[in-house]
Parts: C-alpha cells; sequence; structure tokens
C-alpha cells in the first residue's frame, strides 16, 4: 500500500515540491551561514519525493542552535515551501485518490516550516 500511495504522491505532487526542495537548498548552499538549512533542505527533499513508509520525530539532543536557524530557515524558505504544500493539498484534495495525499501534504507542513530539531526515520506503523 506505501508503494501505490508513494506513486500516487509522486505524480499528484511530489515531484514539484521535491524540486522546489531542491531549489531552495542550493540558494541556501550558496553562504557559508545557511548550509546547514541547505542540507536540511536536501534532507526533507529526499524525504518529500517518497513520504510514505517514514515519519519525522524530534531529536532529543536539539538545542538553541535549532531554534535560531529554524527562524532563520522559516524566513528565508520555510514560508514559501509551506506556501507551496498547503497549494499542492488542496490541489491533491479535488479528487477522492488524491484524499490521502492531501491528508499527508498538509502532514509535512510542520517539518517544512520547522526542520532543525526533526528527524527522519522508517515508519513501523500502517500507511503513514
Amino acid at each position: 500500500m506505501r508503494t501505490i500511495l508513494n506513486l500516487i504522491w509522486f505524480f499528484l505532487g511530489g515531484l514539484p515540491l521535491f524540486i522546489a526542495y531542491i531549489f531552495f537548498g542550493a540558494i541556501a548552499c550558496i553562504f557559508i551561514v545557511t548550509i546547514p538549512a541547505g542540507i536540511a533542505s536536501f534532507r526533507m527533499a529526499n524525504y518529500v519525493i517518497w513520504p510514505f513508509g517514514r515519519t519525522v520525530i524530534p531529536k532529543a539532543n536539539a538545542g538553541v542552535g535549532s531554534a535560531i536557524m529554524n527562524a532563520m530557515w522559516f524566513i528565508v524558505a520555510g514560508l514559501w515551501l509551506v506556501i507551496g504544500h498547503i497549494t499542492t493539498a488542496a490541489a491533491q484534495a479535488v479528487t477522492i485518490i488524491g484524499l490521502p495525499v492531501a491528508i499527508a501534504n498538509l502532514k509535512l507542513i510542520p517539518v517544512t516550516a520547522f526542520p532543525f530539531g526533526k528527524q527522519i526515520v522508517p515508519s513501523d506503523s500502517g500507511l503513514f
């Protein structure tokens, strides 16, 4: 079931979102200070291309540095990627087949807005 949902996801919005994450990651890697944001963007691009079967959990050792980078990330790229997720989810929700992927798309918003201090791991349960 995960494979089917991942294929539907890929064709109904995963690829454009993947490209957006790669774009913002490349922009972030231009400046030395924002290279960690670029790396986080590439990590999230890997997640957003094939999200079913993986989940996001908080890191136990996240601290003040994560909070500062989250603030910078949200201003530079997070807000725009969140808008992309909302727009894509609205388009996906138009069809019945797109509803599960639209819901998954909305579940990606917290990690999109604030990626630092989070870790992507394989999920052991169900569809999501």
